[in-house]
């Protein structure tokens, strides 16, 4: 396992660390599975974990809190998240701070969060949703700095609604954030544009999330996948999505190299950059585990396989199902 400097918290990090949103809301998670999965994860030297209230009410920050427990010796680090007080995502335009983040709700769940994760400081805390035009009010600021002041919250982070990179920008320019967490892939390349260069300007460090889009850069999707009706991916792969996304991941095959897949090329292309500190993936069981922390070897993608995976780039917009 290789580690990348966390910005300006100077955390070293793993380059693979462990999305834990999979471990609740998804259809087919085996618990006795995921617990080996964590485990095989520490041994494999992922020390970075994030989670956040929002997955499954807390039931992930539990889970984790455990994980802390388990491997106190370790030198674990994780991250968590503040949900919306309207517990609508991503954060529409036309909702107001009042709608997501009152200073009340911010010290509210900060609160619940320490206690589910069981510490007495949260090492970096996350907004789950934003909108860039609350970037000048006092109120959250507010509540940051007492949660702050108070030695509740370590370092402080926010997270990107999909396919809205640019969303941030003026609240990263605050000096307030040490991280941001936002989707980056081979399809969903628009961080590069303006998101990366302020991040390598402000020291503020990236943390690569959705890198398989969900699936479909595992190559495991057909035109015919579904999914039950209580998972949530259900209302993302609708067939307006579903379909485009199977031909793009199809496009890829004659690329990937001999005896890779495609996940493990998904992956090694954003290890290929320096941008990101840390990739987030889901990991479920065991496999998922050994063959994404594989790849944080230092052996990044072929310069030419890099350009050809630039070319497809996919932009997209946010739609009524992007959630």
């Amino acid at each position: 396992m290789q580690y990348r400097r966390l910005g300006r918290t100077n955390l070293q990090v793993s380059e693979i660390g462990y999305g834990m949103w999979g471990l609740v809301g998804w259809t087919g998670t085996d618990q006795t599975e995921v617990q080996r999965a964590l485990d095989r994860a520490v041994e494999s030297g992922v020390n970075f974990f994030d989670t956040a209230w929002g997955y499954g009410a807390g039931k992930s920050e539990t889970i984790l809190g455990g994980i802390l427990r388990q491997y106190s010796s370790k030198n674990l680090h994780y991250a968590t998240k503040i949900p919306p007080k309207n517990f609508k995502w991503p954060s529409l335009p036309e909702f107001q701070l009042e709608d997501c983040y009152p200073a009340d709700h911010i010290i509210e769940y900060t609160e619940k969060s320490l206690q589910n994760l069981g510490v007495e400081q949260i090492e970096l805390q996350q907004f789950h949703v934003w909108n860039d035009h609350w970037h000048d009010r006092d109120e959250w600021k507010m509540a940051m700095e007492k949660l702050t002041r108070d030695g509740k919250v370590a370092h402080w982070g926010v997270s990107v609604n999909r396919w809205e990179p640019e969303n941030v920008l003026d609240t990263l320019r605050t000096g307030l954030f040490s991280t941001v967490q936002v989707i980056y892939n081979i399809f969903d390349q628009a961080p590069e544009d303006q998101l990366f260069p302020l991040c390598k300007a402000l020291d503020i460090a990236v943390i690569a999330r959705v890198p398989f889009d969900e699936g479909t850069l595992t190559g495991m999707l057909t035109h015919d996948t579904t999914f039950p009706a209580d998972d949530w991916r259900s209302t993302y792969f609708v067939p307006e999505n579903l379909h485009p996304s199977v031909d793009r991941a199809d496009a890829l095959r004659p690329l990937v190299p001999e005896g890779m897949t495609m996940a493990e090329m998904a992956l090694r292309f954003i290890l290929s950059t320096p941008d990101s500190a840390t990739i987030i993936p889901g990991m479920r069981s065991v496999k998922h585990v050994e063959s994404n922390c594989g790849t944080s070897d230092g052996q990044g993608l072929p310069a030419g396989l890099m350009e050809q995976l630039k070319k497809h780039r996919w932009d997209r917009v946010r739609t009524e199902w992007s959630q």
